[in-house]
């Protein structure tokens, strides 16, 4: 039979009395000696263990997930069987985390073997963030227990794209930082590492990936075996399904894309070869097989997510110009920070993205030179200077340390310029205070020593304190870095020459010139068959194509809100920023929402309706709101575009404009 059968025919429900009333006291004896009439929804809280999860992985622990997966676009519906082997460490009750998964049956034991099991489904988080336990009962001896379940109309990790269209019909997961639970009942916490397997059976005509071993063709009966045989977080569990194409670059990495896009794709990323050997001469061996990417759906919400074994990159990556592949330089080295080290709870985020920041500068250093380096860090450090601005007038100023309290608040908050540059840059004078060569060893231990590990800031500071010695390091006061808010005095400075250049261009506009046009110059040239020398009158201009998309974003941002809206269309007139890249255009209408031009409306909405990337929907979003008479236009461009948005911009986008 198959498994959307056996799902839907199950019993949704059962728990005997007796059960209840043990499970009820096991669970609630501490809380009801203060509140005798509380129930077992009422009682179960978040473990000391990860403030976002409610699981007892210190009693019960997932070691191996077995997933039975179908997808079904009809019904925009996915019929599973999660099959959990655990470590049992005496136990009478195993709780999982499930944030809109319909629960059929519960069973304990091997399959073929299994004896369906009492459950009990906790009581709803105030805010729906953190979803719901589900309380299995299990004894000391059980070691397998099977959940069958399908995902309902809350399922905030699956995006269904056209799903009524046989030929565009597209299916992607973002996990980060606790979706997974809204699509697989799991322990949901970054500190539990699992491996997996899973069968996955769609329709014949589409093409299934995971974050693991994956097919490079279609299988004639759509059925996908995957396997991740290195114990990963829940968050990096990904699953994606459409017309997909695949183009290899070498027998360790490839890319794949939809089918109207592989061969831009395979253009664009071509440098992906050498990346890898960059990264690898730096921090040693990749240690995850093959590495690929994934060009996802425009809705896709992040530039990039670092699945092992497949990134998926958003398609306004493929910039026809590889100006953008830091992106990938960036989610390449999650394959070591992040992957292979990672945050323990999601307080300790900048775990992740710091070492991941510093990884991706010193790749573009590698490939592409220092002063391509230093050109995206002097960027990072601009959009580090604004984040703290809006840090420290927001709700939560404390947020612009790098270890982060979040108890109680949605682990999103914490996705902020400061995990990614302060804490790249916390490490980049670390480099400076102790030397790169001694950098680059204490990196290489610290990847070395904690392989498929989970890192907390406590043990990171321990390591570091073991490993690193001396006066300078004694004086480095790490302290003020991770537990203050704002950037220490002793941060490392860089400037970057290619940027200083765009700052003098703004200044001139600034000032009123017109940089864009021609200008008459005289130079002597030798006449010929003679020593004399003659004039010769030329006409110079600007070359918009002469400097990189990192230069035109220091630009627009060094110029000041009082253009006028006839300046700025000459200039576009000249440029055609308006149908560059999606990073220039973004950068673009930024700058004319900050001036106050409105003849942008047109292409702005376009823009809005076609690009689902956070980083760039949720700043226009609120650019647009400044201007309060905007506000209902703004929420009539998001109801048209919301369609195209992943839940992640558009739970982010409503919480700004309702």
């Amino acid at each position: 039979m198959p498994l959307i059968e056996i799902v839907k025919n199950l019993a949704s429900f059962r728990l005997n009395n007796l059960v209840f009333c043990l499970l009820l006291s096991i669970l609630c004896s501490c809380k009801n000696e203060h509140n005798p009439k509380a129930t077992v929804t009422e009682t179960i809280d978040v473990t000391s263990l990860d403030p976002h999860s409610y699981a007892n992985f210190n009693e019960v622990q997932t070691q191996h997930l077995s997933l039975e997966l179908e997808v079904s676009f009809t019904n925009q519906t996915i019929y599973g069987i999660a099959r959990h082997q655990i470590i049992n460490k005496n136990a009478h009750k195993a709780i999982f985390d499930i944030n809109g998964p319909l629960i059929q049956k519960v069973t304990t034991g091997p399959k073929g073997k299994e004896e369906e099991a009492d459950f009990v489904i906790g009581k709803m988080d105030k805010d729906s963030v953190l979803g719901q336990p589900l309380i299995v009962t299990v004894t000391p001896k059980t070691k397998f227990i099977n959940i069958y379940y399908k995902t309902g109309s809350r399922c905030d990790a699956v995006e269904w794209i056209h799903p009524t269209s046989k030929k565009e019909a597209f299916l992607y997961t973002q996990g980060q930082a606790i979706l997974t639970r809204t699509w697989i009942p799991l322990q949901d916490a970054p500190s539990n590492r699992i491996s997996y397997d899973a069968t996955v059976k769609v329709d014949p005509s589409y093409l299934a990936l995971m974050s693991a071993e994956n097919p490079t063709t279609l299988n004639l009966h759509g059925k996908y075996h995957f396997k991740m045989e290195h114990p990963i977080p829940s968050y990096l569990i990904a699953l994606t399904v459409g017309n997909i194409r695949y183009h290899p670059y070498s027998n360790r990495c490839g890319v794949y894309a939809p089918a109207e896009l592989v061969d831009k794709a395979q253009d664009e990323f071509g440098d992906l070869p050498l990346m890898i050997e960059a990264v690898e001469r730096l921090y040693g061996p990749y240690a995850w097989g093959r590495y690929d990417l994934m060009v996802q759906h425009p809705s896709f919400p992040f530039g990039g997510m670092e699945n092992p074994r497949l990134t998926f990159i958003n398609p306004a990556i493929v910039a026809g110009d590889k100006s953008l592949v830091s992106v990938v330089a960036h989610e390449l080295a999650h394959s070591w920070s992040g992957n292979l080290v990672t945050n323990e709870t999601w307080n300790d985020f900048w775990i992740n993205e710091g070492f991941t920041v510093y990884l991706e500068h010193r790749i573009m250093e590698e490939l592409y030179g220092k002063a391509y380096s230093e050109m995206l860090s002097e960027i990072e450090w601009d959009e580090l200077q604004q984040e703290l601005k809006t840090l420290q007038q927001s709700e939560h100023p404390e947020d612009a340390a790098l270890y982060l309290h979040l108890k109680n608040r949605n682990p999103d908050d914490g996705m902020t310029s400061i995990a990614y540059v302060k804490g790249a840059y916390f490490l980049k004078t670390l480099e400076q205070v102790i030397g790169r060569k001694k950098m680059d060893q204490f990196l290489n231990q610290y990847f070395s020593q904690h392989r498929f590990q989970s890192m907390s800031t406590e043990k990171f500071i321990t390591f570091m304190k073991n490993h690193l010695s001396g006066p300078q390091f004694t004086n480095f006061d790490y302290n003020r870095w991770i537990y203050q808010p704002g950037i220490p005095a002793n941060a490392v400075h860089i400037s970057s020459e290619l940027l200083r250049n765009m700052k003098t261009l703004a200044k001139a506009t600034n000032e009123g010139k017109d940089i864009f046009a021609p200008v008459r110059k005289v130079k002597w040239v030798q006449k010929k068959g003679s020593r004399k020398k003659r004039k010769k009158t030329f006409v110079e201009q600007l070359n918009p194509k002469a400097y990189n998309t990192q230069q035109w974003i220091m630009y627009f941002r060094s110029l000041n809100s009082n253009i006028s809206a006839e300046k700025l269309q000459k200039m576009d007139d000249f440029a055609h920023f308006s149908k560059a890249n999606s990073e220039v255009r973004f950068e673009w209408f930024l700058l004319n929402l900050r001036c106050g031009n409105w003849r942008i409306e047109t292409s702005l909405k376009e823009f809005l309706a076609s690009h689902g990337r956070r980083k760039y929907v949720l700043p226009l979003f609120n650019s647009i709101v400044r201007d309060k008479n905007r506000l209902e236009w703004a929420r009539e461009v998001y109801q048209s575009s919301k369609g195209n948005y992943h839940s992640v911009t558009r739970n982010s986008v409503e919480k700004l404009l309702y």
